[in-house]
């Protein structure tokens, strides 16, 4: 068994503590928390399961690394704290951990990272020997793997497309929702996660991944950016009113150029209420979904809704992403120490997982 910690307990954090807890190769060992009130309180009832696990989360993270863990879930936000992000987990590499984590967009395709990002990374494995993959959250198999298995179905492909449709009103997070992504907020303010270079810099990474392994080069990577405002004001069940005039919807895309031609996209439709902007393109559940749509010879779409936590789409995003980043622990622990990325990291068949609950506790 594969001695393992979880950092953080959020949405990413709950989903990672019930995926090792699933994983027969995996054994929970410790959950790190960055909130006093959460320490002392047992794994189970952070991740919403309906038992204990025996494992109570601590604040102490020298403890945690030195008692030598096989793999670190590293769960915590690197959105607004990236540097921070990046410290926590060189320390745990350098403790020898593999490490997996959504955390650090830039090294989506490490190939490519800044110097400031790989190198402190690569100066850790080689001190402490563990390891690091990077996949996406939103989720990276979407944006990676899965179009690219997709395209090796077709015999003409024109254009890779990958799409995030989502109603933000189920979403509880209301930091992000307002003031990261902007719904609620005034028109004339451009939201954090679409201000210039802010989406290449976040999915940029992805685009040049499949590129890479479409054996194409980029002539660039240009954005796209569409937003609109709510006709009415709407109340939601999670995060309250939004406001007539201000954003409800936003729409863009990160453009892999290809030949002067955008070939490879990855694009975000989000929404506050589905009212706003119905002619975009719509989740046929209402809530949120992930397609892929090779244009080509066939023309191929692949449409994939999961739920999580009582029927959540957010909650069944993060689940899967989750499960492709936990579910590559045992592989990167066998593999040499190193710095990998989805190309590198096989998505294998659930082995021993089929009907399988969890631990015993």
């Amino acid at each position: 068994m594969i001695s393992t910690v979880v950092w953080g307990t959020g949405n990413v954090g709950r989903a990672a503590i019930r995926a090792v807890d699933a994983h027969p190769e995996l054994e929970l060992c410790a959950v790190l928390v960055h909130d006093p009130g959460k320490a002392g309180r047992d794994a189970g009832e952070l991740a919403g399961l309906d038992r204990a696990l025996g494992v109570a989360a601590t604040t102490d993270i020298d403890v945690v690394l030195a008692g030598g863990p096989g793999a670190v879930v590293y769960a915590a936000s690197g959105e607004i704290r990236p540097d921070d992000a990046l410290a926590d987990i060189v320390r745990a590499i350098g403790a020898g951990a593999v490490v997996v984590t959504p955390a650090l967009y830039a090294l989506y395709d490490q190939r490519n990272a800044p110097p400031e990002m790989r190198e402190p990374v690569l100066a850790a494995i080689g001190s402490g020997g563990g390891s690091l993959f990077v996949s996406g959250i939103d989720p990276g198999w979407g944006n990676d793997v899965l179009p690219l298995l997709v395209s090796g179905l077709g015999s003409v492909i024109e254009v890779v497309r990958c799409q995030e449709i989502f109603d933000y009103s189920t979403y509880d997070q209301p930091d992000s929702v307002r003031y990261l992504v902007g719904m609620g907020q005034p028109m004339d303010q451009v939201p954090p996660m679409v201000m210039p270079t802010v989406p290449t810099m976040v999915w940029g990474g992805q685009v040049r991944l499949m590129a890479r392994a479409l054996g194409v080069e980029l002539d660039e990577v240009r954005e796209s950016v569409e937003r609109l405002a709510l006709e009415t004001t709407v109340e939601t069940a999670t995060m309250g009113k939004f406001e007539a005039g201000t954003q409800g919807a936003m729409r863009f895309e990160v453009q892999g150029i290809v030949a002067g031609e955008p070939r490879i996209v990855v694009e975000h439709i989000t929404r506050i209420h589905p009212s706003c902007a119905p002619e975009w393109p719509a989740p046929p559940n209402g809530e949120g979904t992930h397609r892929v749509i090779i244009e080509g010879r066939p023309r191929i779409e692949v449409t994939v809704e999961a739920t999580d936590e009582g029927g959540n789409y957010a909650a069944g995003g993060n689940a899967t992403a989750v499960g492709r980043l936990v579910g590559a622990i045992d592989w990167l622990v066998a593999a040499e120490p190193g710095l990998y990325d989805a190309l590198d990291v096989p998505l294998r068949p659930a082995a021993g997982k089929l009907g399988r609950n969890g631990h015993e506790s």
